[in-house]
């Protein structure tokens, strides 16, 4: 059965909650920049996340560890100048709020004055729990990050499906509950089992996102540059590339060399 979508002029952490109780799904995705910012946000997108994944993604570091808090308010400020109505979400960076609560608060402060951002991201669970107290005391929305946590994989050492195991779904479901308690707005579920996201989402008041989580989430949330498919060396099972941007984009420029090397461009009507 089809759900009647509501326009959203612009999209708040209380529509997204509003999108849950009405049973319209949230898309999101992320952007790093300005121009690609720009033509997330025109396609109606409902929340853009400005990922940490810019490590890997704009940086080519081989984690997510690497990015710092100012590359990352770099990153976010660019995007929020080219936004008219999704909400804009920023990750929090490896190093800037396990540690301690306070500087927690700092560096989320740091990213909504510095950037105009909307809301921040943080991964885990009852071991964050006092920086999420503290973030959300200051009035500044909060979504949670459960399942893989990529800041964590050397603590992992894979990139795997988490949460198989009853203990781990378990504590996950716990963390789930913990930070909508909190006050999180919602909750990224990345590489877990289908049913788990079922049974948390339908736990939960407010959205789940998944990211290799199944179709039971209340959203769905990828990479854009791996959806368009600019990247084409990474190929896990939850990603449906709708687009094949590699290698038109490497046609294109090759077009452009062997046109600049045979003197055909510019033409008699390309120049001035």
């Amino acid at each position: 059965m089809s759900i009647a979508k509501k326009e959203y002029k612009r999209v708040t952490v209380k529509s997204l909650v509003d999108m849950k109780k009405n049973g319209e799904k949230i898309s999101m995705l992320t952007a790093y920049d300005y121009s690609m910012a720009k033509i997330v946000d025109a396609a109606q997108v409902d929340v853009i996340l400005v990922g940490d994944s810019a490590s890997n993604v704009m940086a080519g570091h081989e984690t997510t560890l690497p990015i710092t808090l100012d590359q990352m308010i770099y990153h976010a400020s660019s995007v929020i100048r080219a936004i008219d109505r999704a909400l804009v979400v920023v990750d929090l960076p490896f190093g800037s709020y396990q540690s301690d609560p306070k500087e927690a608060l700092r560096s989320a402060i740091r990213i909504m004055k510095e950037s105009g951002a909307h809301a921040v991201k943080l991964e885990g669970g009852a071991e964050i729990k006092e920086s999420v107290k503290r973030i959300l005391a200051a009035g500044i929305p909060v979504m949670g990050h459960l399942g893989l946590t990529p800041q964590s994989i050397y603590k992992f050492g894979t990139y795997t499906v988490r949460a198989k195991e009853e203990e781990e779904a378990e504590k996950l479901m716990d963390d789930a509950k913990l930070l909508e308690k909190l006050g999180c707005f919602g909750l990224v579920l990345e590489k877990i089992p289908a049913k788990l996201t079922k049974k948390v989402s339908e736990k939960l008041t407010i959205p789940t996102i998944g990211i290799g989580g199944g179709k039971h989430a209340d959203g769905q949330v990828l990479v854009v540059h791996d959806l368009l498919g600019m990247t084409h060396e990474f190929n896990p099972r939850f990603l449906r590339r709708y687009m094949n941007l590699y290698e038109e984009m490497g046609n294109a420029i090759s077009n452009y060399v062997s046109d600049v090397k045979s003197q055909d461009f510019p033409n008699d009507d390309e120049q001035y």
